[in-house]
């Protein structure tokens, strides 16, 4: 059984953006967003604390596509 591993912290919009194309490629994600459930618990956390997990099997394609998204390809 695949288990879902952490491969990315960005900003929300970041992390949504990457959502998006990972999606588009087949691969399914999960978000944690630290910056909203901080606010909702009623205390602060950093601006970036938002995590981007895939299931360990599609780790070499979604690391490849983040790639290309980093480098503007």
């Amino acid at each position: 059984m695949d288990q879902h591993i952490r491969i990315y912290s960005a900003s929300s919009i970041t992390i949504l953006g990457l959502v998006s194309l990972l999606e588009q490629n087949g691969i399914a994600a999960l978000v944690k967003d630290q910056v909203e459930s901080g606010r909702l618990a009623g205390f602060g956390t950093q601006y970036n604390d938002v995590d981007l997990f895939v299931l360990e099997a599609d780790k070499v394609k979604a690391l490849e596509i983040i790639r290309q998204f980093e480098a503007g390809v």
